[in-house]
């Protein structure tokens, strides 16, 4: 009895010692998976919390691969000529260009403006072959872009040149017509310098009378290099034009072709400046040379380039002047509301709004007779630099 007593106590402790072993070794592969996944765990909670801090900063947002793959094959698509068959609206970066299409984008953006979500697919062609993709997705609340853009390689295939997704900060459709926004973009201290987001989107077309005044007109001009747009005068009061920055502008318009200022290094003929002069402004010949740098001696007017000292950097520089309205008066003249429209930074449709009054002669010429600031926009122009500052102080000197 003792010894099979003695036999069971022994495998009872057999037993339990195997089970401890047993138990044991369970315990330490739990511990070592317990921390595996807690690790996995904060990793984890270091890719989330990096992904929602990029998405509070609205750029560079992630893509899914079916998103992504859409709009590669519709670019390609759309460089391989198809474009047409999709409907969608278009644009170029041709000045004065209309959107075709443009009924779908303007029924887009006024749903986006009563809260409604939805997306839609635009397309812009650029001059060198290369076609853009925006794909604009509003949830009701946040609008975000999905842009591409196509090119061709040197085997005369079309290669994606980048595909990215960003929020827009803010946006606005304009009574004239134009999406402007602005997506978010690194900004400083991330960056040195300043990234510019902003985009300014023709939908609402202009009106063919609008367009021609505009080419014929205003475009030829613009607001760099001269003060005819931007000052105002008439002619009792023309004092303060500068002609001697002026000419250039008014030589490309009538002749169609950029004025080469290198042959006129010396100068530029009394005959030649005054009679382009007073084609196309109301003043004789004895005002040009009272207001403009004359050289009596050579019987020359000075010209020089734009360079730093003369060149006004600001965003009305930059802006294309547009035709929005047209009054014939009784007296023979017409009068041409025009916008400064600025895509940069500001991204504004209307930087300033000025009355152009020209009249027009039966053979299709005209003449610029006033220009007049209207409202506040006086304080989004800057003191303008003479082109040929420095002359005319030497010559006071």
């Amino acid at each position: 009895m003792d010894f099979k007593r003695k036999h069971i106590w022994g495998m009872i402790v057999l037993l339990l010692g195997g089970l401890l072993c047993a138990c044991g070794k369970e315990a330490g592969i739990s511990e070592e998976s317990f921390y595996e996944e807690k690790t996995e765990s904060a990793d984890q909670a270091s890719i989330d919390k990096e992904a929602a801090q990029q998405w509070e900063k609205g750029y560079d947002l992630p893509l899914d691969e079916q998103e992504r793959q859409e709009a590669e094959d519709d670019c390609k698509m759309a460089m391989l000529g198809e474009l047409k068959e999709t409907g969608c609206p278009v644009t170029t970066k041709a000045i004065y260009s209309d959107m075709e299409h443009y009924e779908k984008m303007d029924l887009f953006l006024e749903a986006c403006e009563a809260g409604k979500s939805g997306s839609i697919v635009t397309y812009e062609i650029y001059d060198d072959g290369t076609v853009g993709r925006m794909k604009y997705m509003f949830d009701g609340k946040s609008m975000y872009v999905v842009s591409a853009k196509g090119a061709w390689n040197e085997e005369n295939e079309p290669v994606m040149c980048y595909i990215s997704h960003n929020r827009i900060k803010e946006w606005k459709y304009t009574d004239k017509g134009w999406f402007a926004y602005k997506i978010c973009v690194p900004e400083p201290p991330e960056v040195t310098e300043i990234v510019d987001g902003s985009c300014l989107v023709r939908v609402k077309p202009m009106t063919p009378k609008a367009r021609e005044m505009s080419v014929k007109c205003v475009q030829a001009i613009g607001y760099q290099g001269n003060n005819l747009f931007c000052s105002d005068w008439d002619a009792d009061h023309m004092e303060n034009l500068d002609y001697n920055g002026l000419y250039e502008y008014l030589y490309a318009m009538k002749y169609q072709k950029t004025f080469d200022g290198k042959a006129y290094s010396h100068g530029i003929p009394k005959e030649e400046f005054e009679s382009l002069i007073m084609e196309y402004l109301p003043i004789t010949a004895e005002q040009i040379r009272e207001y403009a740098v004359f050289d009596e001696e050579e019987q020359t007017y000075a010209w020089v380039g734009l360079v730093c000292t003369n060149v006004t950097h600001t965003y009305l520089g930059s802006s294309v002047p547009e035709v929005t309205d047209i009054k014939e008066k009784e007296d023979g003249t017409t009068t041409l509301t025009v916008d400064a429209v600025c895509d940069m930074v500001v991204c504004d449709d209307a930087l300033i709004t000025h009355e152009l009054t020209v009249k027009f002669s039966q053979d299709g010429s005209f003449q610029y007779l006033g220009n007049k600031i209207l409202g506040d926009g006086k304080k989004n122009i800057p003191d303008y630099s003479y082109r040929c500052q420095y002359l005319m102080e030497s010559v006071e000197g």
